[in-house]
């Protein structure tokens, strides 16, 4: 029985966005980074093989870690979904020991890269996004992209979190209007402020 796919398979960056359920920018920018192999034609168009694509798949789509033992929790069941991406395993533990303190924690789901988090976005479309910017592969800016990018994604709250000061944001090119900046090390009175007006509008919202 002839396989699904050939791992042999020569991809064009359409297919490989494809296979990674992502947008066609974020593969060149995978490309652009060394994440996945690929090579020009002389036409100038971009080739990609299918075990690279299926390489990186299987490295960074692993599963979203929800705090503690608490159930998944959808904005149908009245609660607002916050996704957090962070890349640092102990940051993460102080979101989650944070948030536990402030009963958010049966909301959150936790990524630990870009390509993770587009996943889970397009699977979840979370009504907060809480995410660091400097990350391998796809980074927070693209990630933020490709979100504004896409009209079949709900409005959502999203926060960058970051070690970069807002004039080093400023020289990178800024942040979209609407996206608020938290520097690191995190005020964390600051962002559970930031937090429970966001879930104040989505319960308004929602009634």
């Amino acid at each position: 029985m002839k396989p699904l796919l050939d791992t042999q398979e020569v991809c064009t960056t359409q297919r490989a966005a494809e296979i990674l359920g992502i947008s066609v920018s974020s593969v060149q920018h995978l490309v652009e980074a060394g994440s996945i192999d690929a090579w020009k034609t002389q036409g100038g168009h971009r080739r990609i093989p299918l075990a690279s694509i299926l390489a990186y798949k299987g490295q960074h789509a692993g599963n979203s870690a929800m705090s503690g033992a608490a159930p998944k929790v959808s904005a149908s069941q009245g609660s607002p979904i916050i996704l957090i991406v962070e890349d640092n395993p102990m940051q993460r533990t102080l979101y989650q020991r944070h948030l536990l303190d402030w009963g958010m924690t049966e909301q959150a789901v936790f990524c630990d890269n870009g390509y993770q988090a587009l996943l889970e976005i397009a699977r979840r479309q979370p009504e907060i996004l809480l995410i660091d910017i400097m990350m391998d592969g796809i980074d927070g800016y693209e990630v933020i992209n490709t979100i504004i990018a896409d009209p079949q994604l709900r409005p959502m709250h999203i926060a960058v979190l970051s070690a970069l000061s807002e004039s080093d944001v400023l020289a990178r090119g800024g942040l979209p209007p609407g996206v608020v900046f938290f520097s690191k090390p995190v005020n964390y009175d600051e962002l559970r402020g930031y937090l429970r007006a966001a879930c104040a509008q989505f319960t308004r919202d929602t009634r």
